[in-house]
């Protein structure tokens, strides 16, 4: 394919601006430890990440649209793998390990079904206005996601399922036949928490509806009343549905000080590091709750308590705007390249990215229950962050060549 414009540093230099943070965080967080190796292994990791990256961002674009059902495959063959094989870290089965090298096929798999459930969508055969094109296209996107669940990884298994809806909305499905779909198993999940908060959310749910189609229907109604009946049926077995460890991350979300010692304490302790940081932050190797390690995982789930406390406000402000310009440089080549199958992949990969930081930094300062999602290009872990890069190198190679996709 005939190269079209420059090398796009809108989304190259936001990106290594946060890989650099990230490479901060993981130096800090593991100082003093004994154990150098994981900073090393993690640059090691982001060299990878850019020859892997370059491959993608010079190759055809259309040979990766024409393999992404091969690319899916192998993520559910890992998956099967994983499930047979896997090595168990933080109470998941969720990594493979050959030797001296382990790696995480969700990260795969998410990526692979991205781009798998895109060329499905973008396919000129593809109505997904009809019944049977849109339960395929479920199948694509829930298939790894029931793998993930059972290696009993429920952060992942969210974070997979992210952006299904969008993509979806994109590919032209009705958004309101959609929220019907998706508010009751909604309210669902929420049945997990208090009664008071299932039905405030109920109450919001049905507004939503009732503005978007500026008027009450009777369907509204039932809709929202059979997803109440969900969450309360799923309230009363929440015991025998939930592991233990996630019923406490739920009761310490709710009040954190109901186990300081114990289920409550990374939270507890991931506000008074963050909040000790003040505007500036107490400088980098200089943070108290990170170089006494108060932090369980602060450089992986909880590695955004180490930038708030070392670099303070302005430091995570800096790394939230950069990840800000990154999304939206992604958001506007969805609307600038006249692509389906570039739309679609990039919708994904958006709605991937955002989730990820929104429950990353949601939980670590006590907005959301503690559930273990990594911060994108920042968490020590190599499978994360050669996916991510894969996927930049992948929309730089869109922009490369937008004349020749557009259409």
């Amino acid at each position: 394919m005939e190269k079209q414009s420059k090398l796009d540093l809108w989304l190259l230099i936001p990106m290594i601006g946060v890989i650099t943070i990230g490479l901060m965080a993981v130096y800090s967080a593991t100082h003093g430890t004994g154990d150098a190796t994981l900073f090393y292994r993690q640059f090691s990791w982001g060299m990878i990440g850019f020859v892997v990256m370059s491959f993608v961002y010079y190759h055809d674009v259309r040979v990766i649209r024409d393999n992404a059902y091969i690319f899916y495959a192998i993520g559910i063959l890992l998956l099967v793998a994983v499930l047979v094989f896997g090595k168990k870290v933080g109470g998941h089965s969720s990594w493979i390990k050959i030797g001296f090298f382990s790696f995480q096929p969700s990260e795969i798999a998410k990526m692979s079904t991205i781009l798998a459930l895109a060329r499905f969508l973008s396919d000129d055969d593809t109505d997904i206005r009809s019944i049977p094109h849109f339960f395929i296209a479920l199948g694509i996107a829930f298939f790894p996601a029931l793998l993930i669940i059972l290696q009993l990884d429920m952060g992942t298994t969210i974070t997979c399922m992210s952006f299904i809806a969008p993509m979806l909305i994109v590919a032209g499905f009705d958004i309101y036949i959609l929220m019907l779909i998706a508010f009751p198993l909604i309210l669902m999940i929420t049945g997990f928490f208090s009664i008071y908060f299932v039905i405030s959310f109920a109450v919001v749910l049905f507004i939503i509806l009732i503005a978007y189609q500026k008027k009450f229907q009777l369907h509204q109604l039932l809709v929202i009343g059979s997803g109440l009946g969900i969450s309360l049926i799923t309230q009363k077995f929440a015991t025998d549905i939930l592991k233990p460890h996630q019923i406490d991350r739920i009761q310490t979300f709710l009040d954190p000080m109901n186990d300081p010692q114990g289920a409550g304490y990374n939270v507890l302790q991931a506000k008074i590091a963050i909040s000790s940081g003040g505007l500036l932050g107490k400088g980098f190797l200089q943070g108290t709750q990170t170089q006494l390690r108060f932090i369980p995982a602060q450089w992986t789930d909880f590695i955004f308590c180490v930038i708030g406390e070392e670099l303070g406000f302005i430091g995570a402000a800096l790394l939230l705007s950069l990840y800000l310009t990154l999304i939206l440089r992604l958001i506007w080549a969805i609307f600038s390249i006249k692509n389906k199958f570039v739309e679609l992949t990039l919708t994904g990969y958006v709605s991937l990215l955002f989730i990820h930081i929104a429950i990353n930094t949601g939980m670590t300062i006590g907005l959301i229950p503690v559930i273990g999602v990594p911060l994108p290009f920042i968490s020590y872990g190599g499978s994360s962050l050669i996916g991510n890069m894969i996927m930049v190198g992948l929309a730089m190679n869109f922009f490369r060549n937008k004349r020749s996709l557009g259409y």
